[in-house]
Protein backbone atom coordinates (compact mmCIF):
# COMPACT_ATOMS: atom_id res chain seq x y z
CA UNK A 1 0.00 0.00 0.00
CA UNK A 2 2.78 2.53 0.76
CA UNK A 3 4.36 1.60 -2.31
CA UNK A 4 1.60 2.16 -4.52
CA UNK A 5 1.38 5.68 -2.33
CA UNK A 6 4.14 6.58 -3.42
CA UNK A 7 3.90 5.55 -7.20
CA UNK A 8 0.33 7.89 -6.88
CA UNK A 9 2.62 10.86 -5.98
CA UNK A 10 5.14 10.59 -7.88
CA UNK A 11 2.91 10.82 -10.46
CA UNK A 12 1.22 13.56 -9.31
CA UNK A 13 4.20 15.80 -8.78
CA UNK A 14 5.04 14.47 -12.52
CA UNK A 15 1.98 15.99 -13.67
CA UNK A 16 1.80 18.84 -11.91
CA UNK A 17 5.43 20.21 -12.74
CA UNK A 18 4.81 19.27 -16.66
CA UNK A 19 7.73 20.15 -18.36
CA UNK A 20 7.85 24.09 -20.37
CA UNK A 21 5.41 25.31 -17.52
CA UNK A 22 6.70 27.95 -15.18
CA UNK A 23 4.40 28.08 -12.20
CA UNK A 24 5.72 31.70 -11.83
CA UNK A 25 5.46 33.36 -15.66
CA UNK A 26 7.97 34.77 -17.78
CA UNK A 27 7.72 38.68 -18.61
CA UNK A 28 9.78 39.15 -21.47
CA UNK A 29 10.24 42.46 -23.01
CA UNK A 30 9.68 42.57 -26.78
CA UNK A 31 7.78 39.59 -26.50
CA UNK A 32 9.20 40.75 -25.56
CA UNK A 33 23.01 40.60 -20.27
CA UNK A 34 22.98 38.70 -22.20
CA UNK A 35 23.85 41.89 -24.12
CA UNK A 36 21.20 44.60 -24.27
CA UNK A 37 19.02 41.91 -21.82
CA UNK A 38 16.83 42.59 -18.40
CA UNK A 39 16.49 40.87 -15.56
CA UNK A 40 14.45 38.04 -15.73
CA UNK A 41 11.23 37.20 -13.50
CA UNK A 42 13.06 35.34 -10.90
CA UNK A 43 11.94 31.75 -10.77
CA UNK A 44 10.29 32.19 -14.08
CA UNK A 45 12.97 30.19 -15.84
CA UNK A 46 12.87 27.41 -13.55
CA UNK A 47 14.89 24.61 -15.54
CA UNK A 48 17.56 27.51 -16.10
CA UNK A 49 20.63 25.84 -14.14
CA UNK A 50 24.37 27.34 -13.13
CA UNK A 51 27.18 25.25 -13.67
CA UNK A 52 29.59 26.17 -10.93
CA UNK A 53 33.31 25.34 -10.09
CA UNK A 54 34.33 23.60 -6.75
CA UNK A 55 35.16 27.60 -5.61
CA UNK A 56 31.21 28.52 -6.22
CA UNK A 57 32.83 30.24 -10.08
CA UNK A 58 29.66 30.33 -12.22
CA UNK A 59 31.17 29.42 -16.01
CA UNK A 60 28.75 28.23 -17.86
CA UNK A 61 24.67 27.61 -17.76
CA UNK A 62 22.46 24.53 -18.63
CA UNK A 63 19.09 23.25 -18.58
CA UNK A 64 16.85 21.12 -16.31
CA UNK A 65 15.14 18.20 -18.75
CA UNK A 66 14.31 15.85 -15.90
CA UNK A 67 14.79 15.73 -12.43
CA UNK A 68 17.87 13.58 -13.20
CA UNK A 69 19.29 15.16 -16.42
CA UNK A 70 20.82 18.55 -17.42
CA UNK A 71 21.88 19.64 -20.79
CA UNK A 72 24.76 21.96 -21.53
CA UNK A 73 26.97 22.55 -23.96
CA UNK A 74 30.09 20.34 -24.54
CA UNK A 75 32.25 22.74 -24.91
CA UNK A 76 31.59 24.13 -20.95
CA UNK A 77 33.36 20.59 -20.42
CA UNK A 78 31.93 20.01 -17.27
CA UNK A 79 34.35 18.12 -14.40
CA UNK A 80 32.81 15.44 -11.83
CA UNK A 81 33.70 18.28 -8.87
CA UNK A 82 31.40 20.50 -10.32
CA UNK A 83 28.10 21.70 -8.80
CA UNK A 84 24.88 21.91 -10.40
CA UNK A 85 22.89 24.63 -8.74
CA UNK A 86 18.94 25.33 -9.60
CA UNK A 87 16.53 27.38 -8.56
CA UNK A 88 19.01 30.21 -8.28
CA UNK A 89 17.93 33.69 -9.71
CA UNK A 90 20.27 36.10 -7.75
CA UNK A 91 23.77 34.07 -6.95
CA UNK A 92 24.61 37.26 -4.39
CA UNK A 93 21.39 36.17 -2.29
CA UNK A 94 21.90 33.15 0.42
CA UNK A 95 18.24 33.54 1.24
CA UNK A 96 16.98 31.79 -1.76
CA UNK A 97 16.32 27.91 -1.88
CA UNK A 98 18.75 26.59 -4.09
CA UNK A 99 19.05 22.92 -5.09
CA UNK A 100 23.08 22.84 -5.23
CA UNK A 101 23.88 19.13 -6.82
CA UNK A 102 26.45 16.85 -7.42
CA UNK A 103 27.64 15.34 -10.61
CA UNK A 104 27.34 10.94 -11.32
CA UNK A 105 28.91 10.64 -15.06
CA UNK A 106 29.01 13.63 -17.66
CA UNK A 107 27.94 11.76 -21.41
CA UNK A 108 29.95 14.37 -24.75
CA UNK A 109 28.40 14.15 -27.98
CA UNK A 110 30.80 11.24 -30.09
CA UNK A 111 30.93 13.90 -32.49
CA UNK A 112 31.72 16.55 -30.45
CA UNK A 113 34.53 18.62 -33.03
CA UNK A 114 36.08 21.48 -31.30
CA UNK A 115 37.55 23.12 -34.24
CA UNK A 116 34.12 22.96 -36.31
CA UNK A 117 31.84 22.97 -32.70
CA UNK A 118 29.53 20.89 -34.40
CA UNK A 119 27.74 18.86 -32.34
CA UNK A 120 28.54 21.05 -29.43
CA UNK A 121 26.29 18.87 -26.45
CA UNK A 122 27.45 17.36 -23.18
CA UNK A 123 24.11 15.68 -21.17
CA UNK A 124 24.67 15.76 -17.06
CA UNK A 125 23.62 12.85 -15.37
CA UNK A 126 23.01 14.41 -11.31
CA UNK A 127 23.87 12.21 -8.56
CA UNK A 128 20.64 12.74 -6.97
CA UNK A 129 17.29 13.68 -8.55
CA UNK A 130 16.28 17.33 -8.12
CA UNK A 131 13.08 18.18 -6.26
CA UNK A 132 10.49 19.81 -8.29
CA UNK A 133 8.97 23.20 -6.97
CA UNK A 134 7.29 26.43 -8.03
CA UNK A 135 11.15 27.47 -8.95
CA UNK A 136 12.22 24.22 -9.96
CA UNK A 137 10.84 22.27 -13.72
CA UNK A 138 12.00 20.84 -16.57
CA UNK A 139 11.85 22.47 -20.15
CA UNK A 140 10.19 20.41 -22.96
CA UNK A 141 12.82 19.52 -26.00
CA UNK A 142 12.50 20.26 -29.59
CA UNK A 143 11.27 16.96 -31.53
CA UNK A 144 13.30 15.83 -34.98
CA UNK A 145 11.86 17.72 -37.66
CA UNK A 146 10.46 20.67 -36.30
CA UNK A 147 11.55 23.55 -37.86
CA UNK A 148 12.32 26.66 -35.59
CA UNK A 149 14.24 29.22 -38.02
CA UNK A 150 11.15 31.41 -39.21
CA UNK A 151 11.79 34.13 -37.67
CA UNK A 152 10.10 33.42 -34.30
CA UNK A 153 10.72 35.61 -31.47
CA UNK A 154 12.66 32.93 -28.74
CA UNK A 155 14.52 33.52 -25.51
CA UNK A 156 17.61 32.64 -24.04
CA UNK A 157 18.84 33.16 -20.39
CA UNK A 158 21.87 33.27 -18.19
CA UNK A 159 24.34 35.17 -16.11
CA UNK A 160 26.91 35.80 -18.82
CA UNK A 161 28.90 38.56 -19.25
CA UNK A 162 26.78 41.81 -19.97
CA UNK A 163 29.31 43.34 -21.95
CA UNK A 164 31.64 41.55 -23.49
CA UNK A 165 34.99 43.64 -21.60
CA UNK A 166 33.39 43.21 -17.93
CA UNK A 167 35.21 42.13 -15.40
CA UNK A 168 32.11 40.30 -13.54
CA UNK A 169 29.49 38.69 -14.73
CA UNK A 170 26.13 39.67 -13.15
CA UNK A 171 24.50 38.34 -9.67
CA UNK A 172 21.11 38.22 -11.30
CA UNK A 173 19.46 35.91 -13.83
CA UNK A 174 19.30 38.24 -17.66
CA UNK A 175 17.16 37.39 -20.50
CA UNK A 176 16.78 38.77 -23.89
CA UNK A 177 14.06 37.97 -26.71
CA UNK A 178 15.50 36.57 -29.99
CA UNK A 179 14.32 36.40 -33.54
CA UNK A 180 15.47 32.97 -34.95
CA UNK A 181 16.58 32.72 -38.39
CA UNK A 182 17.77 30.33 -40.84
CA UNK A 183 21.16 28.83 -41.62
CA UNK A 184 21.16 30.83 -44.81
CA UNK A 185 20.68 33.95 -43.45
CA UNK A 186 23.00 32.98 -40.76
CA UNK A 187 25.59 32.30 -43.45
CA UNK A 188 25.68 35.36 -44.36
CA UNK A 189 27.35 35.98 -41.31
CA UNK A 190 29.56 33.31 -40.37
CA UNK A 191 30.05 31.66 -44.23
CA UNK A 192 30.21 28.12 -44.40
CA UNK A 193 30.68 27.78 -40.42
CA UNK A 194 27.33 27.17 -39.93
CA UNK A 195 26.17 23.15 -40.50
CA UNK A 196 23.09 21.59 -40.08
CA UNK A 197 23.31 20.90 -36.32
CA UNK A 198 23.27 24.60 -35.46
CA UNK A 199 20.60 27.48 -35.44
CA UNK A 200 21.12 30.82 -35.51
CA UNK A 201 19.32 33.57 -34.21
CA UNK A 202 19.87 37.21 -32.69
CA UNK A 203 21.59 39.99 -34.44
CA UNK A 204 18.31 42.46 -33.53
CA UNK A 205 20.02 44.56 -30.66
CA UNK A 206 21.01 42.00 -27.95
CA UNK A 207 22.82 38.60 -27.94
CA UNK A 208 24.19 36.13 -26.04
CA UNK A 209 27.81 36.38 -24.21
CA UNK A 210 30.50 34.87 -22.12
CA UNK A 211 29.39 32.34 -19.23
CA UNK A 212 25.87 32.30 -21.01
CA UNK A 213 27.54 29.41 -22.82
CA UNK A 214 25.53 25.46 -22.45
CA UNK A 215 22.32 27.85 -21.79
CA UNK A 216 18.62 27.77 -23.11
CA UNK A 217 17.54 29.16 -26.45
CA UNK A 218 13.64 28.46 -25.51
CA UNK A 219 10.71 29.17 -28.43
CA UNK A 220 6.88 28.46 -27.36
CA UNK A 221 5.02 25.39 -29.13
CA UNK A 222 1.43 24.69 -28.11
CA UNK A 223 1.61 26.99 -24.71
CA UNK A 224 4.73 25.26 -23.46
CA UNK A 225 8.53 26.32 -23.30
CA UNK A 226 10.45 24.09 -25.30
CA UNK A 227 14.59 23.98 -25.88
CA UNK A 228 15.55 24.75 -29.16
CA UNK A 229 18.93 25.25 -29.12
CA UNK A 230 21.95 25.43 -26.64
CA UNK A 231 24.26 28.36 -26.18
CA UNK A 232 27.56 27.45 -28.03
CA UNK A 233 29.58 30.11 -30.10
CA UNK A 234 29.36 33.59 -31.65
CA UNK A 235 30.90 37.24 -32.36
CA UNK A 236 34.07 37.42 -29.69
CA UNK A 237 32.63 41.16 -28.69
CA UNK A 238 29.12 39.45 -28.18
CA UNK A 239 28.17 42.19 -31.11
CA UNK A 240 24.34 43.01 -31.15
CA UNK A 241 23.96 42.64 -34.96
CA UNK A 242 25.69 39.46 -35.49
CA UNK A 243 23.66 36.25 -34.69
CA UNK A 244 24.71 33.93 -31.64
CA UNK A 245 24.58 30.09 -32.48
CA UNK A 246 23.42 27.79 -30.61
CA UNK A 247 23.15 23.98 -31.05
CA UNK A 248 20.16 22.73 -32.65
CA UNK A 249 18.15 20.39 -30.76
CA UNK A 250 16.37 19.26 -32.88
CA UNK A 251 19.02 17.31 -34.80
CA UNK A 252 20.62 16.32 -32.12
CA UNK A 253 17.20 14.81 -29.94
CA UNK A 254 17.95 11.14 -30.99
CA UNK A 255 21.69 11.07 -29.75
CA UNK A 256 20.09 12.69 -26.30
CA UNK A 257 17.01 10.67 -25.79
CA UNK A 258 19.54 7.03 -26.84
CA UNK A 259 21.93 8.35 -24.04
CA UNK A 260 19.00 8.96 -21.48
CA UNK A 261 17.32 5.62 -22.28
CA UNK A 262 21.05 4.01 -21.53
CA UNK A 263 21.97 5.22 -18.60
Amino acid sequence: MAFLWLVSCLAFVSAAYGCGIPRIPPVVTGYARIVNGEEAVPGSWPWQVSLQDRTGWHYCGGSLISSSWVVTAAHCSVASTDRVVIGEHDRSSSAEAIQSLTVSRVFTHPNWNSNTINNDISLVKLASPAVFGSTVSPVCLANPGEAYDDGRICVTSGWGLTRYNAYLTPNKLQQTALPVISNAQCRNYWGSNISDVMVCAGAAGSSSCMGDSGGPLVCQKNGAWTLVGIVSWGSSSCSVSTPGVYARVTELRGWLDQTVAAN
